[in-house]
């Protein structure tokens, strides 16, 4: 037994019908070339540098789609890389076949076609290598080609006839695949030749029988002149988009001065020494001459850079900050270079940092400690007293033997009566906040010793002030190498640490808690013990934000480093 289905657009009319499923197609056709344009405005502004779901930037979103296309076209180029040049053209031909009322026959075919193309064109990117320029980790075919090709080079290892087989078995199945996949070779199904729907839609037009539809896939298997010209006007485009790139990078190169990095504030130095030695295998890092150089009296030597080529020595030498003149011109430099005497600028410096004096306290602000931050000792023990009581009514014996108070907490050492358990004392952190009119309480056992700790919120902050941190006797007697102040204790000692011990330090946390204070005072702390002379620094900031205020100090090595491909090679050279 059949069974009929029945659709209520059976209700409406021949017509009515033909004129929405026109309308349909229509707007199916708009929707891809919208979704085509959108992507592709995405992918031309694409920078590695905006945010996305793997990697978080706090600068502002360079797309000119917004957050969303930043996102949308760092997952695209992940996934396929540049293959998506060769997949997006299939799809802007099927919204310009619906655009036009044609129907879109052999979709499930179409589609199986663009994903096998799509795998192809993916494998034949990651089969290119990967030049310097490229910022991400995978091949130019993204995560999916490199994916691809992983078998054949583990069967194949690293036999390049081999290799360039397969790359141009992919680049065969990749061509033909998207090119079936736009429509072209695709013959209609048997007895739809023309679709009565739209059909219907031409009879108006006095088209002549040697004249095709725009974007009309033949019969025959060859491709209307509409497809062939918009195809070769997207290649044109992106060829002198390309062009102009590498002109543009070309000339950035070629102007760009050779300098060898110098501390902040000292004049220029001469900086090709060695102009002859050459960059090996391509590697972008810095040459180390093994000619010995004047020494100062300190018997330190300084650090050289050699420069092989242009592009080796301008990636090397940091840039100078904006505003700062040179004092010489490329030409002065190479002629320095060459000059026998080298001592001057460096002596020059060395008197600079000779006469250095450390930074005294008192251009800190000075702690203001109002007469309502200074807690009694009447007052503490009173709290004391009212927190033994509190612990009574909860069945909980003991006394409070200290009181320690703090800049924001105040700790109360409690020692429990024989039998009582610290579970139990600890399970009673809410209670106790609530019956103390406190925020929050926190219970936990001090370690090597039979008391528990509760602390409670101060009824006032009492601020930490860098002053008082570097101008306290731990600070000014400190045996560490680097000390640095990091606060206070919850007992109100100052914490100071050696950041010598811990050279792998990372600093995280949300906005707004304190990260940029925390860095700020440990550089003022190193400032504030050690000279020039017995502390060089290289600092490095991406964002241009947060270390610029250091940028002319006598400390540092280099000026602020802010290209993150030259803060590379400056790490480096430090490790060496």
């Amino acid at each position: 037994m059949r069974i009929s289905t029945f659709s209520p657009i059976d209700l409406l009319p021949e017509p009515a019908r033909e004129f929405l499923a026109r309308r349909l197609a229509e707007l199916a056709g708009l929707l891809l070339l919208g979704g085509i344009g959108a992507v592709s405005l995405a992918l031309a502004t694409w920078s590695v540098h905006d945010p996305s779901w793997n990697h978080a930037a706090g600068g502002p979103v360079r797309n000119l789609a917004g957050p969303p296309g930043a996102v949308l076209a760092d997952l695209v180029m992940q996934m396929v890389g540049i293959a998506i040049v060769a997949i997006l053209p299939p799809i802007f031909c099927w919204g310009l076949t619906l655009l036009s009322r044609h129907r879109l026959d052999h979709a499930r075919l179409r589609l199986v076609l663009l994903a096998t193309g799509a795998s192809g064109a993916t494998a034949l990117a990651s089969s290119l290598p990967a030049t310097d320029r490229w910022p991400l980790p995978s091949g130019l075919g993204g995560i999916v080609g490199d994916g691809i090709l992983a078998l054949p080079r583990r069967l194949l290892g690293h036999s390049e006839p081999m290799l360039m087989l397969v790359a141009l078995v992919c680049a065969g199945v990749a061509i033909l695949s998207l090119t079936a996949a736009a429509g072209f070779g695709l013959k209609p199904p048997p007895g739809e030749e023309e679709d009565e729907d739209v059909a219907g839609a031409y009879d108006w037009v006095p088209v002549p029988k040697t004249t095709r539809r725009p974007f009309e896939d033949d019969a025959d298997g060859e491709p209307g002149m509409g497809i062939v010209s918009l195809g070769a006007a997207i290649h044109a485009g992106l060829s002198a988009k390309a062009a102009l790139t590498r002109l543009v990078r070309r000339g950035a190169d070629a102007g760009a001065p050779w300098a060898t990095p110098v501390p902040a504030g000292s004049a220029p130095t001469a900086g090709l020494a060695g102009a002859g030695v050459a960059a090996r295998d391509g590697r972008v890092e810095p040459s180390f001459q093994a000619t010995s150089r004047p020494r100062d009296e300190r018997g330190r030597r300084e650090p050289s850079f050699g420069a092989g080529d242009a592009d080796t020595a301008e990636r090397v030498a940091p840039r100078p900050p904006a505003g700062r003149p040179e004092a010489t011109s490329v030409l002065s430099r190479m002629a320095a270079a060459a000059a026998p005497s080298r001592a001057a600028p460096r002596q020059g410096r060395d008197a600079r940092s000779g006469g250095y004096d450390l930074p005294a306290p008192g251009i800190l602000t000075e702690p203001r400690h109002g007469a309502t931050a200074i807690v009694s000792e009447d007052a503490l023990s009173q709290n004391a007293r009212l927190l033994e009581s509190v612990l009574e009514d909860f069945g909980v014996r003991g006394e409070i033997i200290n009181v320690r108070p703090g800049p924001v907490v105040t700790l109360y050492e409690l020692e429990p009566a024989p039998g009582i358990k610290s579970s139990r004392v600890i399970g009673l952190a809410d209670d106790i906040a609530r019956s103390m009119s406190a925020v929050s309480a926190r219970v936990a056992v001090v370690q090597g010793r039979n008391v528990i700790g509760i602390e409670l919120p101060n009824q006032r902050r009492e601020t930490v002030f860098l002053r008082e941190l570097v101008a306290s006797e731990d600070f000014v007697e400190s045996k560490h190498k680097l000390a640095i102040a990091l606060g206070k204790t919850i007992g109100g000692e100052s914490v100071i640490v050696d950041l010598a011990r811990m050279p792998h330090l990372l600093v995280a946390g949300t906005t707004g808690s304190g990260k940029s204070v925390a860095i700020n005072t440990m550089i003022l702390s190193i400032l504030y013990r050690l000279k020039p002379e017995q502390c060089r620094l290289i600092m490095i900031d991406p964002k241009m934000l947060e270390l610029s205020v250091y940028d002319g100090i006598p400390h540092l090595l280099t000026p602020v480093v802010t290209d993150p491909k030259k803060a590379v090679v400056a790490l480096k050279w430090a490790v060496r």
